[in-house]
């Protein structure tokens, strides 16, 4: 169970049993979730991107968890769902100020998984770090 405590910014982040007493814990309390890394590492690369996006570029993922990781993102103050009243409608995804914060913070993750796990990567993610992005499947 959870609960809603005051955020950033005005928006309310979510707060998980176990995860106020380590800072480790809290941010992976945040991005637990088989998609999320690949879904902030999307929103990052473009923001705006739409459902059907996502749903594309995060190969593997089903509609209903892709639904489900967005709205635990959205409820965590990392990602923005942002509605246009058209017709159709159109919903797109963006990264908060907090989100880029956290792939920020993601970055060095992602640097070391691949020189530690990844040899072959690791050119690519230090490549990737250095253009501001986080490496992929960090």
């Amino acid at each position: 169970m959870s609960e809603q405590v005051g955020g950033v910014g005005g928006m309310a982040l979510t707060r998980r049993p176990g995860a106020d007493h380590c800072g480790i814990a809290a941010a992976m309390a945040v991005i637990d979730g088989k998609w999320k890394v690949s879904i902030l590492w999307e929103l990052e690369q473009c923001p705006g991107r739409r459902f059907g996006e996502l749903r594309r570029l995060v190969p593997g993922v089903s509609e209903k968890v892709l639904a489900a990781q967005l709205r635990e993102l959205e409820a965590d103050g990392i990602v923005h769902r942002e509605v246009f009243e058209e017709v159709p409608p159109r919903v797109e995804y963006a990264l908060t100020p907090l989100g880029q914060e956290l792939n920020g913070a993601l970055e060095a993750l992602g640097e070391w998984g691949a020189r530690r796990l990844l040899p072959d990567a690791a050119s690519a993610a230090v490549s990737a770090s250095a253009q501001g992005g986080v490496a992929r499947g960090a």
